[in-house]
Parts: structure tokens; C-alpha cells; sequence
């Protein structure tokens, strides 16, 4: 035990050596432990402690908290945005290359400022995944979300520890961007079904996210092939976090959404097999081009048995018996309306289109082209 303390001792005081004077003495700042242990902390507990503590208690119902927090994580979000901006990014720095000013302006403090802020902010974002285990959301707690967030605060500490400010930073002004929108949409979506219909955009937001982590290993790894006095170190180092990320959504894209396409797809090439007994056909217009059942046709049913059985006595038998009655003609009227294929003046004493019908229709036709041969 001792060896190890000695160990954190001599690591705290490197860090401290090398480290930047104005974050030093910050909570959190002295050594990265604390910082690891809260990480660790949090897996433990939404992995394995909270999982088995909901195991047999009910979900709670955090709607008005979620909405609530949500609300308030816009509002962090935009303020951390602006102050990044206002502490460099709005005209002061280079996107091309960007050293650390360790000065004390104004400017400078308040950057190191926004980067300790930004730091904290990601401890609050550890209530996302805490929310989903007290909602017994097991399913939400992927291995993505876990590692995107217990990653998250120890890969900040070495930034705001060493470099607080400078080119790294234009990662958290795209990222406070994007929390922005995105607890914007869980904000609506935790307000409850009536607002499901605005919140069409969610495959969009993905999709914002992994451009951001396009974004930012494009910015970072251009320090690779331009010279510029911002350490090699921490370009590599988040170059290569937006690439794990980017890797990481991009499977959660394919999972979610594509995979998601391809089974609706496959739905539709089979057809639409609901378990109420409605059956759609594949060509939507082949239900159009079908006879449809009058109201005398369609027989009561039950809604447990769906349309099952109006399609069977009005379009089956109106089909087997109505057309039967066009090629024979000797279907009693009462049949034919029941059945669902009555047609205007087509029912008679001896059904449609008789042999009788015709032939006086033939005899009319003869006797009107005798009287016109008479008067002429």
C-alpha cells in the first residue's frame, strides 16, 4: 500500500511540474485519481450495482425530472458554447493552427475558465445513463453510451491540466453544440406522446454527431503536416478519440437505423400481416381494383377478428357468386345483394342477363330496323 501511495505521490507531482499554474489548485486538478475513480465509480454502479438493486423494484416515473434536467443541460450546453466562443473561437483564433495562450489576459482566464466548466459538465452527463438504469431502460445502457461517457471525463482532465485553450478546445465548441441540440430533443421527447411528432429528426442528430467527430480529426490531425506550437501529444490524442467515437456511432447508425430499414423493407416485399386479421395486399392498388362490398354486404363482426371476415363475404363471395350470375344468369336477386355483387337493374325473376332478356333485346333490334326499312 505504501509503495502505491508513493507511486500516486510521484505522479501527482510530475503532473504538477508540467502542468498549467492557473488550474492547479482547481477541485479536481491535482491529480487525474479522484477523476478516474468517479469513472470507474460510474460503470460500477450503471453496469452491475444499479441493474441488480431495480432487479425486482418497479420503474420509476421520472417525467417531470427528466424534463427538468434536460432543460437545464440546454441551458449549460449554450452558455459553455458562448463562452467558447467568447473566449477565442469568435474571430480571436486560428483554425488552422492555435497555441495555448498562457497569459493572464482576460481572454485567456476566461477560456481556462470554459474548459473547467466543460470538464464538469461531463460528470452531470453521467445522470443521462443513472436516469435509464432508475427507469429499468436496460436496453439504453449500450456499450457505446457507457465508454462515450465514462471516457469522457478523465480524456477532458488532460486537457484542461495542460492545455487550457488552444487548438484542443475546438472540440468542445463543436461538442457543447451538439449537446445543445441534442438534450433539446430529449427535452421534447421526455414531455410525452404528443409531442412524438415533432421529433422526426432524431436520425439526423446521429448523423450530427458523427460529422462532428469528422470534423474534429480533420481539425486536429492537420497539426501532422503544418508546423505549429500546440504539443504533438494532444493532437494525437484527440485525433484519435473523434476516431474511436466516429466508429463507435457509426455501428449505433447501422444498428438503429439501416438494420431498422432492411426489416421494414422485408415487411414490405411479404406483405402487411397484422395480427388483427387485416391482410394487405402488396400492390396497394390491387385493394382499388377489386369490387368493393356495399353495406348490406359486409356481415357484423367483432374488432378482435379485424377485417377478416368482410373481406371473405364481400369480396370472396361477391367474386365466386356475383361474377357466376354474369356467365350463367341464374342467381336469385336476394343472393346477389347479399353477397355483395348487386349491379342496377340486373336482378330479376330469372337473374341477370337471361336467355329470355336477351333474345327479346334481339327481337326489339330486328323489329326496329323492319320499321325503317317500311318508312323508307
Amino acid at each position: 500500500m505504501a509503495l502505491i501511495m508513493k507511486y500516486i505521490d510521484t505522479v501527482t507531482r510530475y503532473l504538477d511540474s508540467h502542468g498549467d499554474s492557473r488550474t492547479k489548485d482547481w477541485p479536481m486538478m491535482s491529480s487525474p485519481f479522484p477523476t478516474l475513480a468517479v469513472c470507474l465509480t460510474y460503470v460500477y454502479l450503471v453496469k452491475v450495482l444499479g441493474p441488480r438493486l431495480m432487479e425486482n423494484r418497479k420503474p420509476l416515473h421520472l417525467q417531470n425530472t427528466l424534463v427538468l434536467y434536460n432543460a437545464i443541460q440546454v441551458v449549460f450546453s449554450a452558455w459553455l458554447f458562448y463562452e467558447c466562443l467568447m473566449g477565442g473561437w469568435w474571430g480571436a483564433y486560428s483554425f488552422r493552427c492555435q497555441p495555448v495562450d498562457y497569459t493572464d489576459s482576460a481572454t485567456s482566464r476566461r477560456m481556462v475558465h470554459a474548459c473547467w466548466w466543460y470538464y464538469f459538465s461531463k460528470f452531470t452527463e453521467f445522470m443521462d445513463t443513472i436516469f435509464f438504469v432508475l427507469r429499468k431502460k436496460t436496453s439504453q445502457v449500450t456499450t457505446l453510451h457507457v465508454i462515450h461517457h465514462g471516457c469522457m471525463p478523465m480524456s477532458v482532465w488532460f486537457g484542461v491540466k495542460f492545455t487550457p485553450g488552444g487548438h484542443s478546445t475546438f472540440f468542445g465548441l463543436l461538442n457543447t453544440f451538439v449537446h445543445i441540440v441534442m438534450y433539446t430533443y430529449y427535452m421534447f421527447s421526455a414531455m410525452g406522446p404528443q409531442y412524438q411528432k415533432y421529433l422526426w429528426w432524431k436520425k439526423y442528430l446521429t448523423t450530427l454527431q458523427m460529422v462532428q467527430f469528422i470534423l474534429i480529426m480533420v481539425h486536429a490531425f492537420q497539426l501532422l503536416f503544418i508546423d505549429c506550437n500546440y504539443p504533438k501529444a494532444f493532437v494525437w490524442w484527440i485525433g484519435m478519440h473523434a476516431v474511436m467515437f466516429f466508429f463507435l456511432f457509426n455501428e449505433f447508425y447501422k444498428a438503429a437505423y439501416r438494420n431498422r430499414l432492411m426489416r421494414k423493407n422485408a415487411l414490405l416485399a411479404n406483405g402487411h400481416a397484422k395480427p388483427n386479421g387485416y391482410c394487405k395486399s402488396i400492390n396497394a392498388h390491387d385493394d382499388l381494383a377489386m369490387p368493393q362490398p356495399t353495406a348490406a354486404s359486409v356481415t357484423p363482426v367483432s374488432k378482435a377478428n379485424g377485417s377478416a371476415a368482410p373481406l371473405t363475404n364481400g369480396h370472396a363471395n361477391g367474386l365466386s357468386n356475383g361474377y357466376k350470375q354474369l356467365a350463367n344468369g341464374n342467381a336469385p336477386a336476394s343472393t346477389t345483394t347479399h353477397n355483395g355483387s348487386a349491379h342496377k337493374g340486373g336482378a330479376g325473376p330469372n337473374g341477370l342477363l337471361t336467355n329470355g332478356y336477351a333474345t327479346k333485346l334481339l327481337d326489339d333490334a330486328s323489329q326496329d330496323l323492319k320499321q325503317r326499312k317500311t318508312q323508307k
